[in-house]
């Protein structure tokens, strides 16, 4: 039986490109470089500081300035954190359908405690989620399945009792490998979702109802 709903965060829960692209270009324009559209930097939030240094910068994790220009950005991106980012269309539906259902849901994250609280915080939701597990809560980063399996742990429940849903193909591999169903979601980021092997791919958040029922 389900028993708790989990979220990644960018990109499933939250729309957060506006403002983590604001703090790439942030970086770009003290390197004297024009601002790219955020048309082309969304494809790449799920992926963190380390997706938008490569799409906007071209800077990999082994290039020597990698360390400075990722501190850099998240100093950009913590100092404008939460001024355009919102929920996504018709989630505030699904978290009251989920709360009235009499489930749990939370958030599976691979951002860092210090940033999604603030914007868990300024979103209004620290009271409303069951748990709350960044990338820095276990040694393993997603697709490892040790953030999830932690959040079961911490609602005291099987993995089995939890869905997870997330927009990129290592939410969908994480979930996996801890013995959660999972969900794949076409409103965040990723592209080619349905070659993820999901156990669902939906639409839009309200898409969900049908499946918790």
């Amino acid at each position: 039986m389900l028993r708790a709903v989990l979220f990644d965060f960018d990109g499933t829960l939250a729309d957060t490109a506006a403002d983590l692209s604001r703090a790439l270009n942030r970086l770009r324009a003290s390197r004297g470089l024009a601002d790219l559209p955020l048309e082309k930097l969304r494809p790449h939030a799920s992926s963190g500081a380390r997706g938008l240094l490569e799409a906007g910068l071209g800077i990999l994790p082994d290039h020597p300035e990698y360390t400075a220009l990722r501190e850099s950005f998240l100093r950009h991106y913590a100092g404008e954190i939460c001024v355009d980012t919102k929920l996504f269309p018709g989630m505030d539906f699904l978290l009251e359908s989920i709360e009235t259902r009499g489930l749990r849901w939370g958030i599976v994250t691979n951002k860092s405690t210090q940033l999604t609280r603030k914007i868990v915080a300024a979103l209004g939701l620290e009271s409303r989620a069951a748990c709350v597990v960044c990338g820095d809560t276990t040694p393993h980063l997603k697709p490892h399945p040790a953030s999830l399996l932690h959040a079961a742990k911490e609602l005291a429940l099987e993995p089995a009792a939890c869905v997870y849903l997330g927009d990129d193909l290592r939410d969908i591999q994480a979930a996996r490998s801890a013995g959660m169903r999972s969900i794949a979601v076409e409103w965040g980021y990723g592209a080619n979702l349905r070659s993820w092997q999901a156990d669902a791919v939906i639409g839009k958040p309200p898409d969900l109802v049908a499946f918790l029922a």
